[in-house]
């Protein structure tokens, strides 16, 4: 005979396992909207590897992060434009970049067409991902505490952009 309490601890169980098969599957499913997209700029994992340092692939190819306040591009503030560092495809001018900070170089806005927004499910967050249309790298992140006039903060790692003076 089944007890009360072995019925409690069964729901339990299940409620946790159905929980933890939940969280698997969004973490899944913002990586594979991005992972099932196609690019212009399309290359192997190892021709990557030689076109990019190992902490440009880290960051544009498996989505790490540097850390903040690491990047010479926070205190760039000449005229220019910020492009990709995996396909040099323009993305950001001089104009939208602000001090957020946060440590990372920020941006109120992208030059129209250049990014890509897909969900992004990592560590129990859900954010919008940032990555370059024309190749697919992971840039960053995009959130809503910007300032005027779009409201928009686009957080991008250094190492995946590179700059080039007006």
């Amino acid at each position: 005979m089944v007890t009360r309490r072995e019925i409690g601890l069964g729901a339990v169980a299940l409620v946790a396992i159905g929980a933890a098969g939940v969280g698997v599957l969004r973490w899944r499913g913002g990586r594979a909207n991005a992972a099932t997209e196609t690019f212009e700029v399309i290359h192997t994992p190892e021709e990557w590897r030689k076109l990019l340092t190992p902490e440009q692939y880290a960051v544009l190819r498996e989505e790490d992060t540097e850390r903040a306040f690491t990047s010479p591009l926070n205190h760039e503030k000449r005229k220019g434009t910020f492009t990709c560092a995996g396909c040099d495809l323009p993305l950001f001018l001089s104009d939208t970049k602000f001090d957020s900070g946060t440590g990372w170089p920020s941006f109120y806005a992208p030059i129209d067409g250049a990014v890509r927004i897909s969900q992004d499910y990592s560590f129990g967050m859900e954010r919008d991902e940032v990555h370059c249309r024309r190749c697919g790298g992971h840039l960053g992140h995009v959130f809503n505490d910007g300032p005027k006039p779009t409201g928009l903060r686009y957080c991008m790692n250094g190492v995946a952009l590179k700059f080039v003076a007006a």
